[in-house]
C-alpha cells in the first residue's frame, strides 16, 4: 500500500516514527529508499540495528529521539513518513502528527495507521487480543486512546496534509495472516499528501 502510493521508493527519503524492531523501515530500505527510524526504546533500536546488520541492509539507520526533536532539526526532509500503529499508545497523538507534517517535503507522502474507536475494535484489540487469545500483553491498549478517523484527519488537515486514501487492516489470527480491507472498523491506515 506504501510502494503503491508513494509512486514507489526507491532513492526517496524515508521516516519510520516509532519504529520499533525496524520491520517497516528495514522492509522500505530493500526497496530503494534511504531510511531513518526513530523511536524512543533502547531495547527495539538495539534489534533494529542488529536486524539491519545481519540482513546486510546499508541504506537504513536509527536514532533514538522523539518525533518533535527530529523534526525541529529536520523540516521538510522526507518525501515519504510513516507512523505505523504507535498513535493509540502516546499522550499526545495531535503533536506526533503535527511533528510528522513538519517532517514531509511539500507534495510528500505521510502514512498513519492506528484502531478506530469503535465496539468492534474493543472487541478484537484489546477483549479478543490481550484478555482471550494473549496474543499481546495484557494492558497494551487503551480503548480511550484510540483514534476515529475523521478525528486523525482533523488533525492532519490542519497541518497542510491532505487525505489522499484509506485501507483497513484486518489480521486472522488463526492463520495468522493480515489482508487491506476496505473496512476501516478495527485497524486503519490512512495516506496523505502535503500541500506544496
Amino acid at each position: 500500500y506504501i510502494m503503491e502510493k508513494a509512486v514507489g521508493l526507491t532513492d526517496k527519503a524515508a521516516l519510520d516514527v516509532g519504529c520499533g524492531g525496524g520491520i517497516l523501515a528495514e522492509s522500505m530500505a530493500k526497496v530503494g529508499a534511504k531510511v531513518t527510524g526513530i523511536d524512543l526504546a533502547d531495547d527495539s533500536l538495539n534489534v533494529a540495528k542488529l536486524h539491519a546488520l545481519e540482513s546486510g541492509v546499508t541504506n537504513v539507520s536509527y536514532k533514538k529521539q522523539t518525533v518533535e526533536d527530529h523534526a525541529a532539526e529536520n523540516p521538510e526532509q522526507y518525501d515519504v513518513v510513516t507512523c505505523m500503529e504507535m498513535l493509540e499508545h502516546v499522550p499526545d497523538p495531535e503533536s506526533i502528527v503535527k511533528s510528522v507534517a513538519q517532517l514531509c517535503k511539500p507534495n510528500g507522502r505521510v502514512f498513519f495507521s492506528t484502531l478506530n474507536k469503535t465496539a468492534k475494535a474493543y472487541l478484537l484489540a484489546i477483549v479478543g487480543a490481550e484478555k482471550v487469545m494473549k496474543l499481546v500483553p495484557d494492558g497494551t491498549h487503551d480503548f480511550d486512546k484510540f483514534i476515529k478517523p475523521a478525528e486523525l484527519i482533523r488533525w492532519a488537515e490542519q497541518c497542510g496534509l491532505k487525505v489522499r486514501g484509506s485501507i483497513g487492516l484486518n489480521y486472522n489470527p488463526f492463520n495468522d495472516v493480515v489482508s487491506l480491507k476496505p473496512d476501516l472498523s478495527v485497524n486503519y491506515i490512512l495516506h496523505f499528501e502535503k500541500l506544496a
